[in-house]
């Protein structure tokens, strides 16, 4: 049975207090983290579009409530652009959506940050990495230098999760309560919105992927079983297939969308050990001005409907 919310959030303040704590003894955290949204080419179907690209306020409010600050990073930048913006921020979120993930400007960005982290990982500046759906996807694909992604029937579905051995020790998961752990392995509350999915035999075949991605979890259509949930075994990099923005924050009214305690539960706890990923980078902005003009706070979320599939999207030139 599912615990309250209340000794729920307890349990996740404990944990993550441990880990914080124990963190804090080799490194000074950064408690006023700002992570990176990074934005995509407007979907051709939205009517109330602005400019050339946006963000779902969803992806937004995942970080904000759980004590990050954002900013976005908008496509058609210079590589220098990015280069000065990857030194400011402290970890990048690469949301779901509907691009090409070779030949997009998404991709591109996607590309120089992905490069920049592991240059600055290596060196012992810490920099994370998220990927949900679209993100995941383009982390697979960035990491084989190919494109092994299959075709799933995925559309509009909510799974529970089929966790592997290596998720009680994962980074990810290790401080969820046990009770939130069985939630997640036997009720239907992480929505799947793709098409497209990571096999685990194109990840059992592939060098690159097996050596860098740790499998957490997989799921299954009915014909394939897929990787659902992956951390990288030596860079703070992390990817769900699943969203867990959209049960607190997301409303159309369609197979797929969770809004149990449960569901939602889970999203504070992936957003909030994302956020304390991102208090390990000690990045900062030149300047407080140049800090503000940077954050997310300049610009103003539409509303798109409720019927809509995000409820508001910012919009960028």
């Amino acid at each position: 049975m599912f615990r309250p919310a209340a000794a729920a959030v307890a349990a996740l303040v404990s944990g993550l207090w441990f880990g914080l704590c124990a963190a804090g003894t080799s490194q000074q955290l950064n408690y006023r983290p700002i992570i990176g949204v990074l934005a995509q080419e407007n979907l051709p179907s939205d009517q109330q579009a602005r400019g050339s690209s946006y963000i779902a306020a969803s992806y937004v409010k995942y970080l904000e409530g759980a004590g990050a600050r954002v900013v976005p990073v908008r496509i058609n930048r210079t590589e220098e652009e990015y280069v000065k913006l990857f030194n400011s921020i402290n970890g990048l979120l690469l949301p779901g959506g509907d691009v090409d993930i070779q030949t997009s400007q998404f991709t591109r960005a996607a590309k120089i940050f992905y490069n920049l982290a592991l240059k600055a990982n290596d060196a012992g500046d810490y920099f994370p990495i998220w990927g949900t759906c679209q993100g995941f996807q383009q982390l697979s694909v960035l990491t084989a230098n190919k494109n092994l992604l299959t075709l799933t029937d995925t559309k509009a579905v909510a799974f529970p999760l089929k966790f592997t051995p290596a998720a009680q020790s994962s980074r990810l998961f290790r401080t969820f309560p046990k009770d939130l752990m069985q939630s997640l392995a036997q009720q239907n509350i992480t929505s799947n919105f793709h098409s497209w999915s990571l096999s685990m035999q194109n990840y059992s075949r592939n060098a690159k992927l097996r050596k860098f991605y740790k499998v957490l979890s997989t799921n299954t259509d009915g014909k394939k079983e897929f990787i659902s949930t992956m951390e990288a075994y030596r860079y703070p990099f992390y990817a769900v297939q699943w969203h867990p923005e959209k049960s607190p924050f997301e409303w159309i009214d369609k197979p797929g969308m969770i809004h149990s305690t449960a569901a939602v539960t889970n999203s504070f706890y992936t957003s909030t050990f994302f956020v304390s990923e991102a208090m390990k980078s000690n990045h900062h902005f030149s300047s407080p001005m140049e800090e503000e003009k940077a954050l997310i706070y300049n610009y103003t979320p539409v509303f798109k409907g409720i019927y809509a599939i995000f409820v508001q999207n910012y919009y960028f030139d």
